[in-house]
């Protein structure tokens, strides 16, 4: 794993958006955002903040399943 970005709480929306996350509901600071695949659902929340602290970051990243090459440097 290389070298995280820092990334804001839209930027981090926008990416998971790119993967086919949708936006269901905001609560607060905090954005839930879902993917349907196959029988399972995927829910991550993000704060929406303007810079996301790496374990934060890291958590969103092993909690999509994404790549974390999306979010690197």
């Amino acid at each position: 794993m290389g070298r995280l970005r820092v990334l804001s709480g839209q930027e981090i929306c926008e990416i998971l958006s790119s993967y086919g996350f949708e936006i269901v509901r905001q609560r607060g600071s905090h954005v839930l955002m879902q993917k349907k695949s196959g029988t399972s659902t995927i829910t991550v929340p993000v704060p929406n903040h303007k810079e996301i602290k790496i374990g934060t970051l890291k958590s969103i990243i092993r909690q999509s399943k994404l790549p974390s090459s999306e979010f690197e440097v």
